[in-house]
């Protein structure tokens, strides 16, 4: 919720600081800014590219404040760490009271650390000096060199003067103390705001991971040969939905017969997800390449029939009646109306196909693979490397990314007439 706030808070200020500036400085006079109508214009609406560097920074700095990473020169409270001390009183079974002092040393996870010497204790409670991790609980056997703690009736009623119960720990400087049902305290430090490395590293412990994966590898294979294995299976499940799902979608868009006869079939696989078919795929085809291939096959393949489809039936008719009046053949109105004006559905498709196959590459990768990305960030999760799985979703998501801006690119190239009449 705090991230969520901070996250809303960074883009109300920049939103109001950039359109301030903006307002004052740039002057626009192109076609958009002549327009007299521009809400609902989807002509007048372009990405503010001053907007997207920021929320990529915003990403980046929220992460570090919430890290601790010496990127980022503002952070939340983080855990406490050094030496505090809090007092407990206990109760002898003379009904006798008496406080000691217990000083805790909190410290780095697997940091090693050298306590000091308690003070001497006049009491029957003597003092205590014990250590604890950061965001973690240390349980402190305060009571083990206590005069008297084996006799019925010792135990602790109090802690910093305040009435100690099990079940309802309390409050003191620097963290919280609760009381087990063996009289030993569970002193836990405060943990602050930011998140625990094994939960969320920060940006340069996933920078520094990556680096070394890139040179060294994971699990004696290079970076580069799982992503590359990756984008080798993506790229063949996409080439098979496509090869047979345009010629499909054609038909289905020219032929009623077609349609009708698999209509069904294609409207009843397409909002299943490519994951419910894994089970499946592996008693047809094993747990090879083959069963990885078909898995993403399939992947595409509903949604390039369906864009195929729909680029046929979104074809202007006026098009296609005036090159009959021309004196075009069925071939010709196919090659040189249909198809070209089609085309650009099939590219949305294509976008979209190409990303749910990239997405799911990863939970095919789970099953038996030696290589790929997925087979990366399931091998790190195990052992709660969350370094190495946060480097792989992000490589996943720049990949998948440029994957996206290529195919804009190859589809501002191929069809330069999309959106025109």
């Amino acid at each position: 919720m705090i991230i969520l706030i901070a996250y809303i808070a960074i883009f109300a200020a920049a939103f109001f600081i950039v359109h301030f500036f903006t307002l004052r400085i740039v002057h626009r006079n192109d076609f958009t800014s002549l327009k007299t109508v521009t809400f609902g214009d989807e002509s007048a609406v372009k990405p503010n590219r001053i907007a997207s560097v920021i929320s990529v920074l915003a990403v980046f700095f929220i992460w570090g404040a919430f890290t601790g990473s010496k990127l980022t020169p503002i952070h939340v409270p983080g855990p406490y760490m050094g030496t505090t001390e809090f007092t407990y009183t206990a109760e002898n079974a003379a009904g006798e009271t008496d406080s000691a002092t217990v000083t805790v040393v909190v410290h780095k996870l697997g940091e090693d650390v050298k306590l000091p010497e308690p003070a001497p204790s006049s009491g029957f409670a003597q003092n205590d000096v014990d250590s604890v991790a950061a965001w973690r609980s240390g349980l402190i056997r305060v009571n083990r060199n206590d005069e008297g703690q084996k006799e019925e009736g010792f135990n602790i009623t109090a802690i910093d003067g305040q009435p100690i119960a099990v079940g309802s720990p309390v409050s003191v400087t620097d963290g919280s103390v609760a009381l087990t049902a063996k009289g030993s305290l569970n002193f836990t430090p405060d943990k602050g705001m930011q998140m625990e490395p094994i939960w969320l590293p920060s940006p340069e412990a996933v920078w520094h991971r990556y680096v070394e994966i890139f040179g060294d590898g994971y699990q004696g294979i290079t970076l580069l040969d799982h992503l590359g294995w990756s984008l080798l299976r993506v790229c063949a499940g996409f080439l098979l939905g496509s090869l047979i799902g345009i010629p499909l979608g054609y038909a289905m868009g020219l032929s009623g017969w077609f349609r009708g006869w698999f209509d069904p079939i294609v409207e009843f696989m397409r909002p299943v997800p490519p994951l419910a078919l894994i089970p499946l795929v592996i008693i047809w085809f094993g747990i090879g390449e083959s069963g990885k291939i078909i898995l993403l096959f399939l992947a595409a393949l509903w949604i390039m029939t369906i864009a195929a489809r729909a680029g046929v039936s979104g074809v202007n008719i006026s098009k296609v009646h005036a090159a009959y009046s021309l004196g075009a053949s069925k071939s010709q109105i196919l090659w040189h109306v249909i198809v070209p004006n089609s085309l650009p559905e099939i590219f949305t498709g294509a976008r979209v196909a190409m990303g749910v196959c990239w997405g799911t590459v990863v939970a095919a990768e789970l099953v038996a693979a030696e290589k790929g990305a997925g087979k990366m960030i399931v091998a790190a999760s195990k052992f709660q490397l969350t370094d190495i799985v946060i480097m792989g979703i992000i490589l996943i998501g720049v990949i998948g990314f440029a994957i996206d801006v290529l195919m804009r690119r190859a589809e501002n190239w191929l069809v330069p007439w999309k959106g025109r009449s």
